[in-house]
């Protein structure tokens, strides 16, 4: 295996070191790619430090040195790499010893087009903790149960806090099938719920099976100045990102001829009901109206889902 890990860069000079060298701690690593997105603090010095210490370690800006958020720095970390599988990394979370374990074994048999495993939570501070401990708590980022890979996409739509989810930072894929069957990678119209977008649309493309689900390969480091959990540059509003979000993947959905009519559909609910929770008082009653009228055979049959029920009653 010769895996490329990627780790987009943005205001992690305290923590990047550490997510580098958690990756270089395994033979199979092939290469660290570092994408710097224009930080503010003096993460590039840090990166460039790296580069020489670490012949495995490369660095790389966008080509006019600009910030272009989360999702166009992976896309260039991914043109950049010359492994066979692909692995991403935030700058300020780390891998766990048994990264790999589960991809060292999996991988052998060529169907299997990516791996997903369980992600833990490390609060690099008190502080970080109390603010933001509601929010992760001490629990997995994982999914719940060992599924078929054909029932990754669904799962994730149909069986919401059921099905549970996984991060981006511990999933692995074989970059032939990403290349060859993922027809856009991540958007840069989103600066928030890239990843998210993207999980969904390569779990409908590629099969993606689970690795280790019942313990961390890898942690998300919370500090006060985490990226995700903070408004973007751009001061999106949470419910508007969320809006953002579904626009794009019913915009996809929409656009795809493989997707069976009924997922098409449900996503345009989902994509509904998050416009009526970000709409103001007059403009969300209007919607609720129109989406009583213009659906009113399926909310009979109770077939609507549980953010517009949210939002009605």
């Amino acid at each position: 295996m010769k895996i490329s890990v990627i780790i987009p860069v943005y205001n992690a000079e305290k923590y990047v070191s550490q997510a580098v060298e958690s990756a270089l701690q395994f033979n199979e690593v092939h290469e660290v790619i570092l994408i710097e997105d224009q930080s503010p603090d003096n993460a590039l010095q840090v990166c460039h430090q790296l580069a020489q210490k670490y012949s495995k370690v490369h660095v790389y800006q966008h080509p006019d040195k600009g910030n272009h958020g989360a999702g166009p720095t992976r896309n260039l970390g991914i043109e950049k790499s010359t492994g066979d599988f692909i692995a991403f990394l935030d700058a300020d979370d780390y891998y766990l010893p048994n990264r790999f374990d589960a991809e060292r074994e999996l991988f052998k048999n060529p169907e299997v087009e990516g791996i997903y495993g369980a992600l833990g939570v490390h609060y690099y501070s008190e502080k970080a903790k109390e603010q933001y401990y509601p929010l992760f708590k001490d629990k997995l980022t994982t999914v719940y149960q060992r599924c078929n890979p054909k029932d990754v996409f669904p799962g994730q739509l149909y069986m919401l806090g059921s099905f549970g989810l996984f991060s981006i930072d511990a999933l692995t894929i074989r970059k032939s099938a990403l290349v060859n069957k993922v027809k856009t990678l991540f958007k840069s119209s989103l600066r928030l719920h890239q990843d998210t977008e993207f999980l969904f649309r390569l779990s409908f493309y590629l099969d993606l099976f689970p690795g280790i689900l019942d313990k961390a390969v890898a942690m998300r480091g919370v500090h006060e100045n985490n990226r995700i959990t903070q408004i973007d540059s751009k001061k999106i509003k949470p419910a508007t990102s969320r809006v953002l979000l579904w626009k794009e993947v019913d915009d996809w959905a929409t656009t795809e001829a493989t997707m069976p009519d009924h997922i098409k559909l449900h996503i345009k609910r989902m994509y509904r009901s998050f416009q009526i929770a970000n709409a103001s008082f007059l403009k969300k009653w209007k919607m609720i109206i129109t989406y009583l009228v213009s659906d009113y055979a399926s909310i009979r049959k109770g077939i609507y889902n549980i953010n517009f029920r949210k939002e009605l009653f």
